[in-house]
């Protein structure tokens, strides 16, 4: 019986399970992600955080301890070098997996799965919003006495010197457009142009193919594979509600494909 035993065998012998997680380990240190199923990344999660670990303290003995495991020079030359120089501050949880749908063939469940301090775009993105958060606090517990007098000098202004200020943000508001609605982006894609900071048909329609291949290719090969080049026509269409010239164009381009 092997009650109590949680570590997933993944069918393989000892020794092909390891020489597999070796593997993975190396290509996820090498490449910063790798795209597998979603059981052998949770076994690539326990088998490759102790060796993150180990990686912020360069010292010989760590050497040696890590390479009994991974037996790859380069691999170890790059774990202990930029890997640990980004991982050094974060106390744990160096790995992310992020769910794709199953496959085409077998059905399995894929994932990918990356190391969390080489995504640039997330790391931006919640660094904003936390920059966002800790500013509206701050001017609403602390700034309680200044608002009071900034309010009774604002009193003394006139009437047609504060209609411009209060319509000012107002005119900065931009909702969101559903980019899904374009052939060929899915929620995927469309969650990561929003964190590159395109939201509407507008900005998608004045954005540059350069631009669009370079957040796919940031994503890895499952996203890099996709041809954006008529995103931007698509885009300009519905940006002027051009609904159904953006039906036939899209109906083209599905007859191109199936054919």
């Amino acid at each position: 019986m092997r009650h109590g035993k949680k570590d997933n065998h993944l069918g393989r012998t000892h020794s092909h399970r390891e020489a597999l997680l070796q593997n993975l380990a190396t290509s996820l240190i090498m490449h910063k992600r790798v795209e597998t199923t979603v059981a052998k990344a949770k076994e690539l999660r326990k088998f490759v955080e102790p060796i993150l670990t180990r990686a912020k303290d360069d010292t010989y003995q760590n050497r040696r301890v890590v390479f009994q495991t991974l037996h790859n020079k380069e691999t170890i030359k790059e774990l202990f070098g930029a890997v640990a120089d980004k991982i050094a501050s974060r106390p744990g949880g160096y790995t992310r997996i992020i769910k794709l749908g199953n496959r085409l063939g077998d059905n399995a469940e894929t994932c990918l799965i990356e190391l969390v301090d080489f995504n640039e775009l997330l790391i931006a993105a919640v660094a904003e919003k936390a920059a966002t958060t800790t500013k509206t606090r701050r001017s609403r517990r602390g700034g309680s006495r200044q608002a009071a007098t900034t309010e009774a000098s604002a009193a003394t202004a006139t009437s047609t010197e504060a209609t411009p200020a209060e319509e000012a943000p107002a005119a900065t508001t931009t909702s969101g457009d559903d980019l899904t609605k374009i052939e060929g982006i899915g929620p995927k894609i469309a969650e990561l142009l929003n964190n590159a900071g395109i939201i509407t048909f507008a900005q998608l329609a004045e954005a540059q193919d350069e631009t669009i291949q370079q957040v796919l290719t940031d994503a890895g090969p499952r996203f890099n594979v996709h041809d954006a080049t008529t995103w931007n026509e698509q885009a300009a269409l519905a940006r002027d509600g051009k609904w159904d010239e953006l039906s036939e164009l899209q109906d083209r381009l599905k007859g191109g494909k199936e054919e």
